[in-house]
């Protein structure tokens, strides 16, 4: 069942539950992220970036997941992730995603915010949902003290009025990408932002946290998890085993991809709640 992110993000919130952003970028990530999440029952978010579409057009994306999304048996959000580019996230909405971020997060804040509640405008014109980020969730690509780029509780919830935004994306101690040390969540902040602000929460950056880590950002009010690095890494071993397995064509190794993606969404929907 095709829907976008208010139409699962409420619910979560109340139950103190996440659900899982899974960006996916052909056929077996899609087939195994939506798969576990009908065997836990449990509401998913697919999608791409807009630094993933080098590997996979958004045209592609949209052509592979929006029918997939149509036909699960638990609501799908088909989400437009970190969008940059203006133009980008209206091509996503025109291309039937059911949500976009828009990410204004290096801009200066009220610029930030004007940019973002354009969007907002536009995206509910097209009966879809748009989260941004406030604050900066940085790249394990540098050494900066992720501090300097927290979330403001005070600004997050202003951001959140003037917007009109229907998720918004927190800097708290988490980063893109695999990490070099161990991460330190701010959940304290977490806590004073959710309890500031109706708006659901983000958490970018999941893929090597803790376990507890989820568990305890979920508890403080994070009602969005954002994954790809994991079920990219799950991915890649796999088709190492099959190639190990003796399996060199692309039709033996099709369902041990299919399934290892799978297997590590259904881990990840299990520590968010479901």
């Amino acid at each position: 069942m095709l829907v976008n992110l208010n139409q699962v993000l409420p619910g979560a919130r109340e139950q103190k539950k996440g659900i899982g952003l899974f960006n996916t970028l052909n056929t077996e990530m899609a087939r195994g992220v939506i798969q576990a999440a009908e065997e836990k029952n449990s509401p998913v978010i697919v999608g791409t970036a807009q630094v993933l579409l080098p590997f996979t057009p958004l045209e592609v994306i949209a052509d592979m997941l929006i029918p997939m999304a149509d036909r699960a048996g638990v609501p799908v959000v088909v989400h437009f992730d970190h969008g940059l580019d203006r133009n980008e996230c209206i091509r996503a909405l025109q291309l039937g995603f059911t949500s976009v971020m828009y990410d204004c997060s290096t801009a200066p804040y009220d610029e930030n915010m004007d940019r973002v509640k354009e969007m907002a405008s536009i995206a509910h014109a097209y009966n879809a949902t748009i989260e941004a980020e406030l604050g900066h969730v940085g790249n394990n690509d540098n050494d900066q003290d992720p501090s300097s780029y927290y979330t403001d509780p005070i600004q997050a919830k202003e951001y959140a009025e003037y917007t009109g935004i229907d998720a918004l994306a927190i800097a708290v101690g988490t980063a893109h990408g695999a990490y070099k040390f161990p991460p330190k969540l701010d959940f304290a902040r977490i806590e004073k932002i959710a309890s500031l602000m109706d708006t659901p929460l983000v958490l970018h950056g999941g893929s090597g946290l803790s376990d507890e880590d989820f568990k305890k950002a979920i508890r403080a009010g994070i009602s969005k998890v954002n994954i790809f690095t994991d079920i990219n890494g799950a991915y890649a071993k796999a088709a190492e085993r099959e190639l190990k397995m003796g399996h060199t064509v692309g039709t033996e190794m099709m369902n041990g991809l299919t399934e290892a993606v799978k297997a590590e969404t259904e881990k990840k929907l299990t520590l968010f709640g479901w």
